[in-house]
């Protein structure tokens, strides 16, 4: 696996607060650092594609594993 800078735990939580907490998350991280989120929330995968090409952020992985969504964001 990836190393990562900073782990977001966005479990339980529904569109659009697994985005919201990562936008929060990157904002306090330097350019070119990576945030893993986890989420359980299956509309987290095309949330995140969308963030990633808005925000110009890199979805650098995504994966989904026993129900749970993982992904690798680094920022730009």
């Amino acid at each position: 696996m990836t190393e990562y800078d900073q782990e977001l735990d966005a479990c339980g939580l529904n569109c659009p607060l697994p985005i919201l907490r990562a936008k929060k998350s990157l904002s306090t991280m330097e350019n070119g650092q990576i945030l893993h989120v986890i989420a359980t929330d299956p509309g987290a995968v095309k949330d995140f594609e969308a963030f990633s090409k808005q925000t110009g952020n890199n979805l650098m992985d995504s994966k989904e594993e026993s129900g749970k969504f993982y992904f690798l964001i680094q920022k730009a």
